[in-house]
Order: C-alpha cells, then structure tokens, then sequence
C-alpha cells in the first residue's frame, strides 16, 4: 500500500480512503461470528414428525361433535346432557354403522370422530368427550380447526 505525503505540486484535497482499519474491523467480527456460531447453534437431536396439510375428507358416516365455551356437546345439531349419554349415543351409533357396511358387503371402515372445540373453551370441556368417544370404540378422534389467515391449500 502507498502513502501519499503531500510532495509535489498538488494542493488539492485527497480523494482516497483508507480501507485497512474497516478490513480490520471485517476480518475481526468475522472471525467472532464463526466462533460464536456452533456455540449458539446447539440443540437436542429429536425426530420430529413429517406433516403434511392435507384438507380432511368429511364422511358423512363420520360423527361431527362441536363443544361450546358453556362444556357443552353437540352431536350434529343436538345437545347431549353429559359425557355418558355420549359414550350411549356412541355405542350405538358404532354398532348401527357396523351392521350397515357388513349388510352392503364392503370392508369394514369405523368411522372418525371430529371434534370442533370453542376457541375460548377449555381443555376440560374437551377431555370429557374425547375420553367417552374412546370408551365407546372410536379409535380415530381428531379437532377441527380453522387454517390461519392466509393459509389457502389447494
């Protein structure tokens, strides 16, 4: 690198800027960042789950529960007064589906249980009626859920 030292006849200003104190100042923030990275970047090794956002298929052999901010639950349209009357309701309905898929003659497919909880409920509201869909023989029992905003699937 070169110095000028203001011999000659040039009185004029000088134009070029010294680069080695901000090379300087570079070189030492990227030698900082590549020791604090592996050190920031630590995490436990887990094996999460593949998921992919697939918009559920409505049977209409499936039973829609809906369960309100109040703990109660509707099947369909119609309120159920506790926990037992579902699992009865669930019971039965399980063995009428049964009956009519051994009567058409085609493999045997239980149907899903899909749970519409309230926003503002609370998860005691939906444990009742997870637990008496469970009881009655439901082995698939999912939520309903509205996507966020903007999240459109196609």
């Amino acid at each position: 690198m070169g110095m000028s030292v203001g011999e000659g006849d040039d009185s004029g200003m000088m134009s070029e800027i010294n680069t080695t104190p901000l090379v300087d100042v570079m070189l030492v923030l990227l030698i900082i960042f590549l020791i604090t990275v592996p050190v920031v970047i630590q995490a436990v090794p887990v094996n999460l789950p593949q998921v992919a956002n697939i918009p559920t298929t409505t049977k209409p052999e499936n039973v829609s529960l809906s369960v309100d901010t109040n703990c109660d639950v509707f099947w369909g349209l119609t309120r159920l007064e506790s926990n037992d009357a579902l699992k009865d309701r669930g019971v039965e309905y399980l063995l009428a589906e049964v009956e009519r898929q051994k009567a058409a003659g085609v493999a045997i497919e239980l149907p899903e249980v899909h749970i519409r909880g309230d926003g503002a409920a609370e998860w005691r509201c939906l444990g009742g009626p997870i637990s008496a869909m469970q009881r009655a023989g439901y082995q698939k029992i999912g939520f309903i859920s509205e996507p966020p905003a903007g999240s459109v699937s196609r």
